[in-house]
């Protein structure tokens, strides 16, 4: 489906490309719409990007921002590759220029903000989550406060937990939200609550590697071995070849 769309688009761009003809002559080219070609590049680089194809929706963002500098969206999109490219201070220039053409725009604010986070550059990352969150428009506020908690979390800063308490206020559902509270309560000894947010977790959906092995291990803090043995068994099944796995036939809890 979406190899088929991009070939209608190249299609539409070849058919606007050609010259018609009138009464026998030849009408010249009129000239090419840059703004339109810019928005084609950056929907391309998109439809590659989602694809993992991040070197080709590279070139075609390049194109993209060639073609129309002043295109927010196009810097946006190609900061986010550059970012799973590993060129991190290609990034944060791209994220720089798209939010000096739209500052208002809420999701580049919180994409950036998590590339600050990775920087080292907390403060202004939780400078950028907030300006994402000042946006009522955005659409997914939630994840803007989980970015920041989980920012806040790895800089021992005690907000973390009311920034995803505040991201499951806006959807209690949000498993991301969901899996850092319950890492958090976790690492605070605090076994109850972790119970109690795993299990609102495993209601949506079935928990991955890294919380099958904490639900295992909260269940023995809590005394339940046949539940924590449940847990084990389904983490040693279900991904044997997961770093969790590994780590619990290498040292095997006391039955």
């Amino acid at each position: 489906m979406i190899r088929s769309a991009v070939a209608l688009v190249l299609t539409a761009l070849a058919l606007t490309a050609c010259v018609t003809e009138t009464s026998g002559e030849l009408r010249p080219q009129s000239p090419p719409d840059l703004e339109e070609a810019a928005r084609i590049n950056t929907q391309l680089g998109v439809d590659y990007a989602r694809q993992g194809q991040f070197e080709v929706a590279e070139e075609k963002l390049r194109k993209a921002v060639e073609q129309n500098d002043r295109y927010a969206q196009a810097h946006g999109v190609l900061a986010f590759v550059l970012t799973q490219r590993g060129d991190r201070e290609g990034a944060e220039r791209e994220y720089r220029r798209a939010l000096a053409l739209a500052p208002d725009d809420a999701a580049t604010h919180n994409n950036f903000g998590v590339l600050l986070c990775e920087l080292g550059k907390v403060k202004e990352a939780d400078r950028a989550f907030q300006a994402a969150l000042a946006n009522r428009n955005y659409a997914t506020p939630e994840a803007a406060w989980t970015n920041a908690g989980i920012c806040q979390r790895q800089a021992s800063d005690p907000r973390a937990e009311t920034s995803f308490r505040e991201a499951l206020k806006i959807n209690p559902e949000y498993r991301a939200a969901l899996a850092q509270i319950a890492q958090l309560t976790y690492a605070a000894g605090d076994w109850a609550r972790t119970d109690a947010f795993l299990k609102r977790y495993e209601k949506l959906g079935s928990l991955p590697p890294d919380l099958l092995l904490i639900a295992a291990s909260t269940q023995r803090k809590l005394g339940d071995r046949a539940a924590a043995r449940r847990y084990e068994q389904t983490l040693i099944s279900g991904f044997p070849e997961s770093d969790q796995a590994v780590q619990l036939l290498k040292n095997p809890p006391a039955p």
